[in-house]
């Protein structure tokens, strides 16, 4: 017997470190592996056979594992928000990544937080956000302008526009999506809501990559071999490990402390592409990291007065 499993406070505290290295680390190292991927695989269908096969195998052992047999009403809501998280959110990741560096990428998508507390304001019965938050928004935004006006600062060119842009309106599907769910229902069973979502989303990428000829544009005898990694490491990583580490954190400990991957991961992002893929890290990217980050930090650690925390720490779209 080990010294962790005769002591279960040490084996729980392991087990959060662990948990939280996985969303910390493989969470933000997923914009790097998207980057792989599409250097072989047309940028919808790399998304769409991570979900759809994720779905495929999840779905069906989670149906037989919780014994949960989904209703008509769950799959409407798995229809809406699969559609809104996977094929909006995840294929604006995939698709904007051909254009904009990964760790800009993972601060751009790191703004679904506050399309989420607008949302849950704007909705009926909506909860007025604090004043903090509203700093943190203007920071966010100020942070965004920086990223991609004007054409040139401190010497160096702005992030791509169009790029940008598919961020941003991906981004806010993530969260209308998210707020979405919340107030909709879905199984008990998170996996198995994730599960469902994802076999939507992915048959979903798949057909709209068919109908825009991302299908002439796959070769599987061109795809590299890093591209295949790529893909398998986003399904068992990013979906499989990550998502299980993020569950089992909601479970063991606050919404507050598990959002602080929502801060960490544009940083890991941010090594990763400058390390492995030769990003630069410009005086631009630095003062919008610097900005947005203290936006995103302020909105994670204030106090929330609704239920609605719990769906301000999803997955983003480029971990989920």
């Amino acid at each position: 017997m080990t010294p962790l499993s005769r002591d279960p406070a040490k084996r729980d505290s392991f087990l959060l470190m662990l948990a939280f290295a996985a969303i910390y680390l493989i969470w933000g190292s997923t914009y790097l592996a998207i980057a792989v991927g599409i250097q072989s695989f047309p940028p919808l269908l790399l998304s769409a056979s991570r979900h759809l096969t994720a779905g495929l195998i999840l779905y069906p052992a989670l149906r037989w594992k919780t014994g949960i047999r989904p209703t008509r009403c769950q799959w409407r809501t798995a229809l809406i928000t699969g559609l809104l998280l996977i094929l909006m959110g995840n294929g604006a990741v995939c698709l904007s990544e051909r254009t904009v560096p990964t760790g800009v990428a993972a601060l751009l998508v790191a703004l679904v937080s506050f399309w989420m507390v607008l949302l849950d304001w704007l909705r009926p019965g909506g909860h007025k956000p604090a004043s903090r938050i509203f700093a943190g928004l203007t920071l966010a935004f100020g942070g965004l302008a920086l990223l991609v006006g004007p054409a040139h600062l401190g010497g160096t060119g702005r992030v791509d526009p169009l790029g940008a842009g598919i961020l941003l309106v991906g981004s806010f599907c993530w969260a209308c999506g998210s707020v979405y769910s919340k107030h909709h229902d879905l199984p008990s069973s998170p996996m198995l809501g994730v599960a469902m979502q994802s076999l939507v989303g992915g048959a979903a990428l798949w057909t709209v990559g068919l109908l825009s000829g991302e299908g002439r544009d796959l070769h599987f005898k061109a795809i590299s071999l890093h591209s295949w990694l790529a893909l398998v490491y986003l399904m068992v990583f990013g979906s499989g490990i990550g998502f299980t580490a993020y569950v089992y954190l909601l479970k063991k400990t606050s919404a507050a402390r598990v959002g602080t991957y929502a801060f960490v991961n544009p940083v890991v992002a941010l090594f990763l592409g400058w390390l492995l893929a030769g990003e630069s890290i410009t005086l631009r990217t630095a003062l919008a990291a610097a900005v947005i980050l203290t936006a995103v930090l302020l909105v994670i650690s204030a106090p929330h007065k609704n239920p609605v925390e719990a769906a301000e720490v999803l997955p983003n779209p480029g971990e989920a």
